[in-house]
């Protein structure tokens, strides 16, 4: 068997393994979480969330992918020979496949978005009409698709070191300068200190339930959990690094671009006099307005842009790495043509939800668009369940010596880690399953 692939380095593994969860789970879906779930509530619950449930989880993905030392799938077989344990591997794929399909909808609203703001004026654009407009238009969000899923095979063509190692050890520094800049820049506004309280000063009236779970599920988004994303890209880890070291990297990152998402976003928010509690929307219709309102407003707003699109390619490149690691095994001299094949295939899958704010927009699936159904399918069924099973198969399938071999932690942090990714996480993951239930029971 050849030689499998693996990171250069542990830098180059954290990064990429960062790059991946944080995506648009950070950028954009981070702050109107944030902005309509009680502001500093809801950032002290999602860290610990994201410490106490996601990473476990995040950690079990690492040890059954350095362990089996291939794809998800190849490696379940591995570690469970003759058994079904397989299906999460194909459930991780699946989940992947339909996620890049409509996840490279919003990368193609970003690519039109950035190629405005570099060749026209938006200062006197109403930027919600013009989101409105740019979704609408059919040839326009399928060839910003198209251009974004070309981007993304581009990447992934060229394997480990080559392409997805080299594309996350440039993007993600820059990810994190420009944030610190676009902070920097919101945090010198008149009246962006109100901002700054909304993010860190708790208002424990809003601590409820509600805002617990919201939170929880946020933490398993940010984390990419539950899709074996990490699982692949752990499997071409050496055995020599430490695992524990390395995920709780990829959890403090991800923490970090939230926050810093948070300190670019709330200040400027507040401080221009718009409300937080805008939701999806305040990434593409707000902030692009509260640019147009600052000087070297079409400047900052490249760099945001710029920044969105770093954000989405570190995750769309996990996503399909996914599916063509699985599609090649080891045989890596097909790894060119199963990116191309692979790549066009989630391009053409995805092509109803580019268009359900358009042509397709009276088609509706259990009374939402496609693109909504996708986001349901995956986010609210499929990385749930995903987690959940690898958190069962790492707690009860891995005996305490497999994974203490692989973690080598200190013998406390084991048993810790064996409790909650045991005990805690699937709990949280089946509370998280039943309130949906009872929502879209109530709802009906």
């Amino acid at each position: 068997m050849k030689q499998r692939d693996q990171w250069s380095s542990k830098i180059g593994f954290v990064l990429a393994a960062a790059g991946s969860a944080i995506g648009l789970g950070a950028i954009w879906k981070f702050p109107y979480m944030a902005g309509t779930n009680g502001g500093s509530i809801f950032l002290l619950l999602f860290i610990i969330c994201t410490i106490a449930i996601g990473l476990p989880i995040l950690l079990a993905e690492f040890v059954i992918g350095r362990m089996g030392q291939a794809d998800a799938v190849t490696s379940l077989k591995r570690l469970a020979p003759g058994k079904k344990w397989p299906l999460i591997g194909w459930i991780g794929l699946a989940i992947s496949f339909i996620l890049l399909s409509f996840y490279s909808v919003v990368g193609g609203w970003i690519l039109s978005y950035l190629t405005r703001a570099i060749f026209l004026n938006l200062d006197a654009t109403n930027h919600g009409d013009l989101f409105n407009t740019i979704i609408a238009n059919p040839v326009e969000v399928l060839f910003a698709q198209a251009v974004f899923m070309g981007l993304t095979i581009w990447i992934v063509q060229s394997g480990i070191k080559g392409g997805i190692e080299r594309a996350s050890r440039w993007m993600m520094p820059l990810l994190f300068i420009f944030f610190i800049i676009l902070a920097i820049r919101s945090l010198t506004l008149d009246g962006a200190m109100e901002g700054v309280r909304f993010l860190f000063v708790p208002d424990w009236s809003l601590l409820t339930g509600s805002t617990f779970l919201v939170a929880l599920g946020q933490a398993f988004f940010s984390l990419s959990v539950g899709v074996t994303a990490m699982m692949t890209y752990a499997s071409y880890l050496p055995k020599e690094e430490k695992l524990g070291q390395s995920a709780m990297n990829v959890a403090l990152l991800n923490i970090t671009i939230s926050i810093l998402a948070g300190l670019v976003i709330f200040p400027a928010v507040f401080a221009l006099g718009h409300s937080p509690a805008e939701g999806p929307g305040l990434i593409f219709v707000i902030l692009p307005a509260i640019f147009s309102q600052i000087p070297f407003g079409n400047v900052f707003m490249i760099i945001f842009f710029i920044l969105m699109l770093f954000a989405t390619l570190t995750s769309s490149i996990a996503m399909l790495e996914i599916v063509v690691s699985t599609g090649i095994r080891e045989k890596r001299d097909r790894r060119k043509r199963a990116s191309w094949v692979f790549g066009i295939l989630i391009f053409i899958v995805g092509i109803p939800s580019a268009l359900s704010f358009g042509v397709l927009s009276d088609v509706k699936v259990f009374g939402g668009s496609i693109f909504d159904f996708a986001d349901t399918l995956t986010s609210k069924i499929g990385m749930p369940l995903g987690a959940l099973l690898v958190s069962i198969f790492a707690g009860y399938v891995l005996t305490k010596s497999q994974t203490d071999d692989e973690l080598r932690m200190h013998p406390v942090m084991n048993s810790l880690w064996k409790f909650l990714v045991r005990y805690a996480a699937p709990v949280a993951i089946i509370v998280i399953f039943i309130v949906w239930i009872i929502e879209l029971y109530n709802a009906s």
